[in-house]
């Protein structure tokens, strides 16, 4: 598991390790990624080896993976999990801009799936946040520090605004809850077998009656996965315990709704496409216009919008190249209200970085309108 940290995070983690069991038996690795100033050796691994008996260790790049141990990052690297070895990257932004838990957070939901867990303790700014949505969508666990407990709420406070954290604990009360939670999901997990037919159609109803939105035609692993996770964490041990838990908790329904359309995006992801797009589709769209052709564009799942915005980018580049403005316009929706929020306001945080990166792109975003039904298309301006 991971687990971030900044201002506030030396006291949060001697609360954590001092009610985790020292040898907990499980399987489970505790990597700590904290905002360290790069100009001082950092004191959390003597600070951990106070409240556990587990080994603690100051990462060195390569450092392989072991159970039942700790490992800090160490000052002024970034850090990803590769093959089940922990590799060290020189910064690549200057402090302040840096996002080392995001960094790490998408490398470990890479890296293990759903055998990922998060945890973003106290700390100012959004970092971590970005990485819990990696984490989530890959089937992990995410934790997040009660913020009336935190020093500083601003980590713990912008994670649980995405609605994607599962427990929302004091550090003190984590560790028996993660047991928990690792004991039903990796010990006798719960598994949802054919005689369940009659429950999943149960299940199916029930998200159709209170979201409006039909799954059953979707693809049946991942939904039974996800369906298993939503088990575990309520410790119910059969889909017919969770279908009755889901009738006398709507807002369970809502957590299953949003579990099932977590997605990951990002600025021009899966370059390789965009690199076709740009090359083969986006200069025929402008072949043979006048400057006042409207050229209309439609993004149907744009979960947060970074889709948009790279077609976006690409069709301003292209004007730019042909020395002539066209009316473009971008149509993006969704069925996620959460991720539509976050298209609207078109603010992302900095670890969205290839759009500041590619061909020296620093012109502001544009702002996008988007809407939850494709009826109702505004565009880009």
């Amino acid at each position: 598991m991971g687990i971030g940290a900044s201002a506030g995070g030396l006291a949060a983690f001697e609360y954590f390790f001092s009610a985790m069991p020292n040898r907990t038996g499980l399987g489970m690795a505790f990597i700590l990624v904290q905002h360290l100033d790069p100009n001082h050796k950092s004191i959390l691994t003597d600070l951990i080896g106070r409240y556990t008996r587990m080994p603690v260790y100051e990462v060195k790049d390569g450092m392989v993976v072991q159970p039942d141990c700790v490992y800090v990052i160490p000052p002024n690297h970034d850090m990803v999990l590769e093959y089940g070895t922990l590799q060290l990257l020189k910064p690549a932004e200057p402090r302040g801009h840096r996002l080392p838990i995001d960094l790490f957070f998408r490398s470990l939901a890479q890296s293990k799936q759903e055998l990922a867990i998060g945890i973003v303790l106290s700390g100012t700014g959004s970092d971590g946040t970005l990485g819990v949505r990696a984490i989530k969508a890959e089937g992990g666990m995410v934790m997040a520090q009660a913020p009336e407990s935190s020093e500083y709420d601003g980590m713990p406070r912008s994670v649980i605004a995405t609605g994607l954290v599962d427990y929302i604990q004091t550090p003190a009360e984590m560790p028996t809850q993660l047991i928990a939670y690792v004991n039903q999901t990796f010990g006798k997990r719960p598994h949802i077998v054919p005689k369940t037919e009659g429950a999943m159609k149960n299940i199916f109803n029930l998200l159709r009656t209170q979201t409006g939105h039909d799954f059953s035609h979707y693809k049946q692993n991942t939904i039974i996965r996800r369906i298993e996770r939503r088990m575990a964490i309520h410790s119910l041990k059969s889909v017919d315990e969770y279908v009755r838990y889901l009738e006398q908790k709507p807002v369970e329904v809502e957590a299953l709704f949003r579990d099932l359309l977590i997605g990951v995006t990002s600025f021009f992801r899966n370059p390789a496409a965009f690199e076709a797009l740009q090359e083969k589709v986006i200069p025929h769209l402008f072949a043979g216009k006048h400057s006042d052709s409207v050229i209309r564009i439609w993004v149907p799942g744009c979960s947060t919008g970074e889709e948009a915005y790279s077609i976006g980018i690409l069709l301003q580049e292209q004007m730019e190249m042909l020395k002539q403005i066209f009316k473009v316009q971008i149509f993006a929706t969704d069925i996620d209200s959460r991720a539509i929020v976050q298209a609207r306001s078109g603010v992302y945080p900095p670890a969205s970085p290839p759009i500041f990166h590619r061909k020296g792109w620093s012109a502001s975003l544009p702002r996008i309108q988007a809407t939850t039904t494709a009826s109702r298309k505004v565009s880009v301006t």
